[in-house]
């Protein structure tokens, strides 16, 4: 059965997939560089550094360290201030947070840099759902790589251990992910994955290996939650 769920941020709980290409092509638009739709989606999965740095390397310009924070950091600046003004989180994700932390322990795993991830949850009054966070400064590799979701089960199984609770199987985790990478890092965790399509197709989600496939979460309960996730068991 299951005990926990972990959860991607951008995609699955704010909606700001368009924001970040945005503020991206906007920042590199000064160089010259045109941060298109298959630049930019393409490199989902990556946090802002790696991000920064491939489409730098692409266009053939320098990409060392302080271009690269230099980037990164009027990249955070431009993203909050957009999403300060309309904190554009995904219909009845509130409610389906709210929801799953009373009968899950809740987890966050993103490749986001942690301010940005704490900044929307406490604006959302959200933080305390969560029992971990996995950011980007907490991995050395981005997805499709699996260390980060390897964490997530890693840190929410000490919680529910420090609870009481006896020790989780990986069976009984689950994943809920937007993108190819995110589904595929879930899967080579050896943990099973519900793709909701905020970002791609049904298909390109399942081609990645995602175990369900849901158009939203607005329609989920914990009920139906368990129930999809023991007729996969």
């Amino acid at each position: 059965m299951i005990k926990a769920i972990l959860m991607d941020f951008n995609g699955v709980v704010i909606d700001d997939e368009s924001i970040q290409h945005d503020v991206y092509r906007e920042l590199f638009k000064a160089d010259g560089i045109d941060v298109t739709d298959e630049a930019y989606y393409s490199r989902l999965g990556m946090d802002d550094k790696r991000f920064v740095a491939s489409i730098l390397e692409e266009a053939g310009k320098p990409s060392g360290i302080d271009t690269v924070l230099e980037l990164t950091t009027a990249k955070t600046q431009k993203w909050r201030d957009t999403v300060a003004s309309s904190m554009p989180l995904f219909s009845g994700i509130e409610n389906f947070i709210r929801k799953m932390s009373r009968e899950f322990a809740l987890g966050l795993v993103s490749m986001s840099k942690r301010e940005e991830i704490d900044f929307v949850l406490e604006k959302a009054g959200l933080i305390g759902c969560f029992s971990i966070i996995i950011s980007a400064e907490e991995v050395s590799k981005c997805k499709p790589d699996p260390e980060c979701y390897r964490k997530g089960f890693e840190q929410i199984d000490l919680v529910r251990i420090s609870q009481g609770h006896l020790p989780m199987t990986h069976s009984e985790c689950l994943v809920i992910e937007d993108s190819p990478p995110g589904v595929m890092a879930g899967k080579r965790a050896d943990l099973q994955v519900l793709g909701v399509t905020n970002t791609v197709s049904a298909n390109k989600l399942r081609k990645a290996g995602a175990d369900w496939v849901a158009k939203n979460l607005d329609d989920w309960m914990p009920a139906s939650i368990r129930g999809a996730f023991a007729a996969k068991v």
